[in-house]
C-alpha cells in the first residue's frame, strides 16, 4: 500500500500537540492505519499484538464481519432519529434481550446512553428517583467515569481529579477489599459501617456502586461475600445496589455480566465499552420498579441508543452465542494465567498474577517486597512491549499494574506470540 511520505508517527504527533490540549493523554505515539481481530497497523505499516482491545471495548475483536455487516445494513435505512422522538424496533429488542441476561429473579428494564459516565450518572439518577435520597458511596480504587459525578464516585485523584473540583456532594469513599494490600472484607465492610457512624446515615444514602472487578483501579476481583454482605446491608437500609459492569461486562470475565457470579443479584447494572464492539453506547438495566421512578422525560438523550450502535450491539450478542465467546473468554483467561505465572516464576517483581476470565493483570513490586509497589518498572515494561511490537495498558492506585484486555477472538498463536513478547519486555526492563 502506498502512503504519503509524510505519514508518519512522528509527523502526526506534531500535528496533534498543535491542534490538541495536553491533557488529552496518549499511552503511545503511534497512529492506527488499519486493525483486524486482535492485530493492528500503523501509518508506517509496523504491526501490533493488540492486549489492550481499546481499553476493554473490543471483545469480540477489531471489525468482526457480522458487526460490519449488521452496521453496513443499518446504514442503508437510517442513523439517527432520536428515539425519544422516532422510535425503532431494535431498541426495544436490545433492552428486551439485555433484560433476559440480567442476573435476579424480578422484572426488568433497561434504557441506553452513549458513554460509561453516561449510564453511571444515570444509575445515580434512577436510583435517587426511587429511594428519594442523596447520598452515595463508593469504593477507594475505583473508576466511574470523566464527568463530574463520574470523578466525584472516582475513588483515585491522580490523573482524573486535579484541577477539576469541586465535586458534587454526598458522595463518599470505603474500602475496597484487596487481601494482597491488606484489606479483608471485614475491613471494607467495616469501613462502610464507619461512614454511617461518622459522615452519613444510612437512611440519607440512595446507591452503593461498586465495579466486580476494579478497573482503572488494579484488577482487583471483589470477593462473592463481599458482593453477598452488600447485598444484605443493601436490603437492611433500602439502598440500591448498582453493579458497575462498564468495563468487566459483556463477557470479559468469563460470563455475561461479572455479578452473575457473585450469586446475589443487584438492583441495577451499568454497561458500556464491548457491549457494542466499538461503537458508542451505554446501557443502565435494572429492577422495574426502580427503572421506573423517573418522572416523564427525565431519562434520554440525543443520541443515545443510536440505530447504528444498536444494530451493532445486537450483533454482538449473536456473535458471543454462535462463536461461544463466553467459553473462548474463559479459554483465553487460563491460557495468560499460565503464561503469566511462568514469568513470575522467573521474576520476583511480579508479586501477583490475578484476574476473573480474559479480565487478567500482573502486579509488580521492587524486590518482590509488596510494600514497594515498582510504577517506574510498570511502565518500563509497557514501553519495552510497545517496541516489540504489543500494546499494553497499566493502571492500578499504585500505577504497577500491567493488564491484559485482548479481545476474545485472539487465537491460541496469537495469545503465545503476545506472552513471549512481554516475558521478553519484562526481562528487558527488570
Amino acid at each position: 500500500m502506498q502512503r504519503e511520505p509524510n505519514l508518519n508517527n512522528a509527523a502526526l504527533m506534531a500535528r496533534r500537540r498543535a491542534a490538541l490540549p495536553t491533557g488529552l493523554g496518549q499511552s503511545f505515539e503511534i497512529f492506527v492505519d488499519r486493525a483486524e481481530g486482535a492485530e493492528v497497523w500503523d501509518v508506517e505499516g509496523r504491526r501490533y499484538i493488540d492486549f489492550a482491545g481499546g481499553i476493554a471495548v473490543l471483545n469480540t475483536g477489531h471489525r468482526h464481519p457480522a458487526l460490519v455487516k449488521a452496521m453496513t445494513e443499518q446504514l442503508g435505512k437510517y442513523t439517527h432519529t432520536c428515539f425519544q422522538v422516532l422510535a425503532y424496533e431494535p431498541y426495544v429488542e436490545l433492552a428486551e434481550r439485555l433484560n433476559a441476561l440480567a442476573p435476579g429473579n424480578f422484572a426488568k428494564k433497561s434504557f441506553f446512553m452513549t458513554t460509561g459516565a453516561e449510564a453511571v450518572e444515570n444509575a445515580v439518577k434512577v436510583a435517587r428517583a426511587y429511594t428519594k435520597r442523596s447520598a452515595v458511596i463508593a469504593f477507594g480504587g475505583g473508576f466511574h467515569g470523566r464527568t463530574l459525578m463520574g470523578m466525584a464516585l472516582t475513588g483515585k485523584v491522580a490523573p482524573y481529579k486535579i484541577g477539576f473540583g469541586p465535586f458534587p456532594a454526598e458522595v463518599f469513599h470505603a474500602k475496597f477489599p484487596c487481601a494482597l494490600h491488606g484489606v479483608s472484607v471485614d475491613d471494607a465492610m467495616n469501613s462502610i459501617e464507619a461512614l454511617f457512624k461518622y459522615d452519613v446515615e444510612a437512611s440519607r444514602v440512595a446507591a452503593i456502586i461498586l465495579e466486580p472487578v476494579q478497573g482503572e483501579g488494579g484488577f482487583y476481583v471483589a470477593p462473592p461475600e463481599f458482593a453477598q454482605r452488600l447485598r444484605a446491608l443493601c436490603d437492611q437500609h433500602g439502598i440500591v445496589l448498582i453493579a458497575d459492569e462498564v468495563q468487566t461486562g459483556a463477557g470479559r470475565t468469563g460470563t455475561w455480566l461479572a455479578c452473575e457470579q457473585w450469586g446475589v443479584a443487584p438492583d441495577v447494572i451499568t454497561m458500556a465499552k464491548s457491549m457494542a464492539g466499538g461503537m458508542p453506547l451505554s446501557a443502565i438495566i435494572g429492577k422495574a420498579e426502580i427503572m421506573d421512578a423517573a418522572a416523564v422525560g427525565g431519562l434520554g438523550g440525543t443520541y443515545a441508543g443510536n440505530p447504528m450502535a444498536v444494530a451493532s450491539a445486537l450483533a454482538v450478542l449473536d456473535v458471543f452465542e454462535k462463536e461461544q465467546l463466553l467459553q473462548r473468554s474463559r479459554d483465553v483467561g487460563a491460557r495468560l494465567v499460565k503464561g503469566l505465572q511462568a514469568m513470575a516464576a522467573k521474576h520476583k517483581c511480579i508479586g501477583d498474577v490475578r484476574g476473573v476470565g480474559a479480565m487478567v493483570a500482573i502486579e509488580l513490586f521492587k524486590d518482590g517486597d509488596l510494600l514497594q509497589p515498582d510504577a517506574e518498572l510498570t511502565k518500563r515494561v509497557a514501553a519495552e512491549a510497545i517496541k516489540r511490537g504489543l500494546v499494553l495498558l497499566t493502571c492500578g492506585v499504585y500505577a504497577n499494574v500491567v493488564r491484559v484486555l485482548v479481545p476474545l477472538v485472539a487465537s491460541d498463536a496469537l495469545l503465545d506470540e503476545g506472552l513471549a513478547i512481554m516475558a521478553e519486555a519484562i526481562a528487558a526492563a527488570a
